[in-house]
């Protein structure tokens, strides 16, 4: 009886060992049921209702059993269970079904989610008939014991004792649990403390506030982007990329301030980014997260999708119309930190299974959130399962990881003695480092045709580099300090931008050294930053004249283009979680202009070859970057081969300038392809000429030269002919 003491007092790890059937001593058959909440119990045929025995209640803490004498082979049964109200339920007896249970699927290290978490399963009990279930696993080595609660069982602690085969993890198979099933897991510590209810770290779906209840979720969603994902293996480093960056459920709202569904998303957003002319759109985090105000930034639910727009499969529809519209789909992916919620993984099994165990390495001061152990081998193949699972499962096409730097180094946001040095005394975290390496040649391996984007805002090394030459193995880098640098730039009254002109030629001394993303996110227009609008000076006209000439000059500038949603038309109050995008100011004329000529942009860096080469030095050449007495840049944009050129020039005054002459590539003709000061985008409408006819005139060291009228704060593009 010492097993069923176990059960009884929650401390069982191999609950076969005593419950279901077993052999007696005399070779006869008995079966051990638990139900502390049953008054009786029959015992009936797997394939029948026949009775073929009556269980008797042995003590008074639960414990039913029946014994055969004739029957000389196990068997597979059914339980009618009679409970003190009066009422009946016939059941399936998860305890006769240890090769169901402690069968591992096949999986790798980066399929892990296929072994754990809640799995659809069918045992065989006959040649006809098999049992469908759903096998629980969850990985808590530390714990005493492990029980599945749900409602399935009425969330009764006591019924469902999970199973450990000595690796750490606990594994049930229960029969009839199906597609909608809510459920914990209800763990005791080593010490025989009850620990708060937990989220299935592998959970698909994950109940709101205030359950937090992991979902049983079985796909049925059929997948009709086929030609997309076998689409061909291109270089993306010689491709446009345009980015809408967008927080789905403040995008749009609906009455009510209701967030738009995901189906509602499908057939509002997608039309949407197609038509602005993007060729990517990133999601802030969509991973289930407890507080609204984190944006998903501090999630709990790893691979469940928010329930707070719709279903898994819903989600799938929507990211299946991106596709099909030839959209790509970024994902933000947080492995930084994670919160401290009590149904999610601090202190999973009593103990620190996830984390660092010391704060000074597992405590983020800044956002008061934990920090993975990435010294941990389990730890490392959850997340980086994780990372595999969006990609695999969701038909992800490129995760932007968050808060690298936090990741790269022992001492970010720590002060002196607040921090554990390395083993060589530094502030890097190798363990960190080597998760990363080992992330993106997984994702890369597995997935050709993604890519990895790290928001890392320091100077360290090889961020974009192949691990193969000492970097880390991302495929882009957020360039922030591009973004930094413009920003401060813009805020300035026109008058002094002379004095401050190396702030915009500056990223061209670094702009090679790493696969570079030139990011306007939502981190820009948050926190009393104000929207891009709120950030430039001068009267109204100025300030959109300020915001179209700076995007003229980021989608000139080499560098992939981010733009958070909103910015596009320039979204008038700061950005909120909590309400809508100022959808009406599109009725004014100057946000209709600015939406126009973003299209207008990211259709021409989308059809420019010019434009796409912003990897390479070959890509680009400086006309003209010393002119800071007019706050004016003139440069090169032009293709591998150098057959397609274009010159931009901006000028960051509202001084207009007439017969302003600058250097040119080549003779030939010139024609205007884009001014950001044209009158349909709202500008002044200044003359500046169609066509340019480059002469054989010296100027800014070159032989040829070509002579305009530059438009006061705009940003112009002419194309060589001929």
């Amino acid at each position: 009886m010492d097993l069923f003491e176990d059960i009884v007092n929650a401390r069982c790890s191999d609950p076969f060992g005593f419950l279901g059937l077993h052999w007696t001593e005399e070779k006869d058959l008995k079966l051990n049921v638990w139900r502390p909440d049953a008054v009786a119990i029959d015992v009936l045929a797997i394939d029948a209702d026949s009775v073929i025995g009556k269980m008797n209640l042995n003590t008074d803490s639960g414990l039913f059993s029946c014994q055969w004498s004739d029957k000389k082979t196990f068997f597979h049964y059914r339980l009618r269970i009679t409970f003190s109200d009066g009422n009946t339920a016939t059941i399936v007896d998860p305890y006769q079904f240890n090769q169901a249970t402690f069968a591992d699927p096949e999986h790798h290290k980066a399929t892990l989610y296929q072994k754990e978490g809640a799995l659809f399963q069918s045992a065989p009990v006959t040649d006809s008939l098999a049992i469908d279930g759903t096998r629980f696993a969850v990985y808590a080595p530390a714990a005493r014991s492990v029980y599945v609660v749900g409602d399935f069982n009425g969330w009764d602690g006591r019924i469902h004792p999970m199973s450990s085969n000595g690796d750490g993890v606990w594994r049930l198979f229960i029969p009839d649990v199906r597609d909608g099933a809510k459920y914990k897991f209800e763990i005791r510590a080593k010490s025989g403390d009850l620990l708060p209810h937990r989220t299935d770290p592998f959970a698909k779906r994950i109940e709101q506030f205030p359950s937090f209840a992991s979902v049983v979720q079985e796909s049925q969603y059929h997948w009709n982007d086929e030609s997309w994902m076998s689409r061909p293996i291109s270089d993306i480093y010689e491709e446009a990329v345009s980015i809408y960056e967008v927080h789905l459920g403040s995008w749009r709202k609906k009455e009510h301030n209701e967030s738009l569904t995901y189906l509602e998303l499908k057939e509002q957003l997608v039309p949407y980014v197609v038509e602005m002319g993007y060729t990517h759109v990133e999601l802030l985090p969509v991973m289930e997260y407890p507080f609204d105000g984190s944006w998903g930034y501090q999630p709990v639910g790893l691979f469940a999708v928010t329930s707070r727009y719709g279903t898994p499969d819903e989600f799938k529809a929507l990211i299946d119309a991106f596709h099909q519209a030839g959209i790509s789909v970024i994902m933000d992916w947080v492995p930084a930190h994670f919160p401290s919620d009590s149904h999610g993984l601090a202190n999973f099994d009593g103990t620190h299974q996830y984390e660092y165990e010391d704060p000074k390495k597992g405590w983020h001061p800044e956002w008061n959130s934990l920090i993975y152990d990435f010294g941990k081998e389990h730890v490392v193949d959850f997340l980086i399962s994780n990372a595999n699972f969006w990609l695999e499962e969701y038909h992800i096409d490129g995760l932007r990881v968050d808060a690298v730097a936090s990741m790269l180094y022992l001492d970010y946001s720590r002060e002196d003695g607040e921090w554990i040095p390395n083993v060589h005394g530094g502030n890097h975290n190798y363990e960190a480092i080597a998760f990363l390496k080992q992330l993106n040649e997984t994702v890369y391996l597995n997935h050709p045709r993604c890519f990895t984007v790290a928001e890392e805002s320091t100077a360290f090394s090889g961020v974009s580099k192949p691990t193969y030459m000492d970097g880390l193995g991302f495929g882009f880098k957020w360039n922030m300090g591009w973004m930094n640098d413009t920003l401060e730039y813009m805020k300035k009254d026109p008058i002094h931008r002379q004095y401050h002109q190396g702030e915009l030629t500056f990223s061209m001394v670094y702009a090679f050294n790493e696969q570079f993303m030139l990011p306007i996110s939502h981190d820009e227009v948050v926190h009393g930053k104000g929207s891009m609008i709120d950030k430039m000076p001068g009267d109204g006209w100025q300030k959109f004249a300020n915001l179209r000439a700076f995007n003229g000059y980021m989608f000139t500038h080499p560098g992939k283009k981010l733009n958070f949603m909103g910015n596009e038309f320039a979204q008038g109050q700061e950005w909120s979680h909590t309400r809508s995008l100022d959808w009406h100011l599109l009725d004014i004329d100057y946000h209709k202009g600015l939406q126009t000529l973003v299209k207008d942009l990211n259709h021409l860096y989308t059809g420019e070859p010019a434009l796409q080469l912003d990897h390479d030095y070959q890509g680009f050449e400086w006309l003209s970057y010393d002119d800071s007495q007019n706050s004016i840049l003139a440069y090169v944009r032009q293709s591998k081969a150098k057959d397609e050129l274009l010159i931009v020039v901006v000028n960051f005054t509202p001084t207009p300038h007439k017969g302003y002459r600058i250097g040119a590539p080549k003779l030939g003709r010139y024609d205007l392809i884009l001014n950001t000061d044209a009158s349909i985008y709202g500008g002044s409408g200044f003359h500046t000429a169609q066509t340019l006819e480059a002469e054989s005139i010296e100027n800014h060291g070159r032989n040829d030269s070509v002579m305009l009228d530059i438009p006061p704060l705009s940003t112009v593009i002419y194309k060589w002919k001929s």
